[in-house]
This record gives C-alpha cells, sequence and structure tokens, in this order.
C-alpha cells in the first residue's frame, strides 16, 4: 500500500472518532494508520502484510496501555461531591425561613441552590449557613 493510502485511512479514523459520542476507541486505529503512513514514506514499511500487522500491533497495543488513562483524564466522574468539594465549608444565604429538617431556597456563590437545613434549630431568612455536604443539586446546610 502507498503512505498516502495510510494517510487517507488514518484522517478518516481520525474523523470517525470525532463523529463517535467519546469512548475512544477509534483514536488508536488512526494514530496506527498515520505512524504505518509515516515509515512507509520512510521507506521502512515493508510488504503490505508487514504493515497490516504493524498496524493491527500499534492499535491493540495502544489501545490497552492508553484508553483507560485517556478516559480517566477526559470523562468527569460520577461522583459529583469531587467536582463540588470546594463548596462544603462555604457559606450560604437562605432566602427563606427553613425549620430544621426542613427544605427551602439559599444563595451560594450568586447562584440559587436548594437546601435543606439539617441544624437543631431554624434557620431565618438571610441566616448565613455553613454547608456541610452537597447530594446533587441540594446543599445542606447548618445555621451559623
Amino acid at each position: 500500500m502507498n503512505w498516502w493510502m495510510w494517510l487517507i485511512l488514518g484522517l478518516a479514523l481520525l474523523a470517525g472518532e470525532l463523529v463517535t459520542p467519546g469512548g475512544f476507541f477509534v483514536i488508536f486505529f488512526a494514530f496506527s494508520a498515520l505512524v504505518v503512513a509515516l515509515l512507509v514514506g520512510l521507506g521502512a514499511g515493508g510488504p503490505v502484510w508487514l504493515q497490516g500487522v504493524v498496524f493491527v500491533i500499534l492499535a491493540v497495543g495502544s489501545l490497552l496501555m492508553f484508553r483507560r488513562r485517556l478516559l480517566a483524564r477526559f470523562r468527569p466522574g460520577d461522583d459529583m461531591s469531587r467536582s463540588l468539594g470546594d463548596v462544603v465549608g462555604g457559606v450560604a444565604l437562605v432566602q427563606e425561613d427553613i425549620p430544621p429538617g426542613g427544605f427551602g431556597k439559599g444563595e451560594y456563590r450568586g447562584s440559587l441552590w436548594s437546601v435543606k437545613n439539617v441544624g437543631a434549630r431554624p434557620a431565618a431568612k438571610g441566616c448565613r449557613c455553613r454547608v456541610e455536604r452537597v447530594d446533587g443539586i441540594t446543599l445542606f446546610i447548618v445555621p451559623e
């Protein structure tokens, strides 16, 4: 195969990775095709069967070695508390009176949140409350 055929295959596979919904599978095959194109272009590709073997070994090997790390790097974790870890310990302002164990609205960093009063005393409107934990879009607060 000519080097430009491998190049076209590699670019087509890169385009395929862009239009598929994540997963990072096709990119390793695209990378392998581009490496084989470079080898063939430099005259070190060998016969077609060897080019195919190099392509498969590079694709599968890089997939097995790097896909998990790539997914960990680019996919957000399932645990929202990791990404919202800096919210815990912050101060929210209650927008309405909330009895102990009750739900209401609170402002945290300029945004309205659903809040639950987990403290032993009621939280009055405008009261400063400490954020104890976050669950989804609900802040669990304790009045100061």
